[in-house]
């Protein structure tokens, strides 16, 4: 079994929920033998499903031990899942997806973000724009760098950059620092779903006093990977 089918058919949490069939729970425990990530996902599950038995039994209401004979209404509407019989596994089913998500994925994502990244990237210099500019490959939702070059004048307080994608609209504003002597700004765009195509950008000098002047555009191609 391939391990992004698993991660993408969910199949650790549903095999701790038992909504995997024969066929599939054999082939994910076959898995398991050969993938450490989901093994650890699996005990990391199984454990706090275990958890959160053992807190339901304790602070579960004494009423909902007691056997009373209940006459329910022939049409009970969705408030019925409010009752114990239905409220104590729903909860227990909510508490393992939050759970798992806390447990399991968040720190992952977090370990994923602290770790250090080359990111595709491209330099482009203000005043030259149109088809030709330079290609920037990333895969589908990543982010990736801008260098931009703005010939120095000393006149402006910082700059303001109109991002536009290849239908015209603007896809990020960024504001940079006019700092004296540099010339060159690394711009990084964060990842999101975007189009292949070309891509501009507007560079607009700000004053001290506010007042805004176009300094010129500059445009690259994004080539998305398939």
């Amino acid at each position: 079994m391939n391990h992004d089918v698993v991660v993408r058919q969910k199949m650790a949490e549903r095999y701790l929920l038992d909504e995997l069939n024969p066929e599939q729970r054999d082939e994910f425990e076959e898995h398991l033998f050969d993938c450490q990530e989901c093994a650890l996902d699996v005990r990391a599950g199984a454990s706090f499903v275990e958890h959160s038995k053992a807190v339901l039994a304790e602070t579960e209401p004494e009423t909902t031990r007691v056997l009373v004979p209940f006459f329910a209404p022939a049409k009970a509407g969705w408030f019925a899942w409010l009752r114990p019989t239905f409220a104590v596994p729903a909860l227990a089913v909510l508490l393992l997806i939050a759970g798992y998500q806390y447990l399991v994925r968040v720190p992952r994502f977090q370990q994923a973000l602290r770790q250090p990244q080359v990111l595709p990237w491209a330099s482009v210099n203000l005043g030259t724009w149109g088809a030709g500019g330079p290609a920037i490959t990333v895969a589908p939702k990543q982010g990736f760098l801008v260098f931009l070059r703005i010939p120095p004048t000393g006149v402006y307080d910082h700059y303001i950059a109109d991002l536009y994608n290849p239908s015209g609209v603007i896809d990020s504003v960024l504001t940079i620092p006019a700092t004296a002597g540099q010339d060159q700004w690394p711009l990084q765009i964060p990842g999101a779903k975007r189009d292949a195509g070309t891509y501009t950008l507007a560079v607009r000098g700000v004053t001290a006093a506010g007042q805004t002047k176009d300094l010129g555009r500059t445009s690259f191609e994004l080539q998305i990977q398939k």
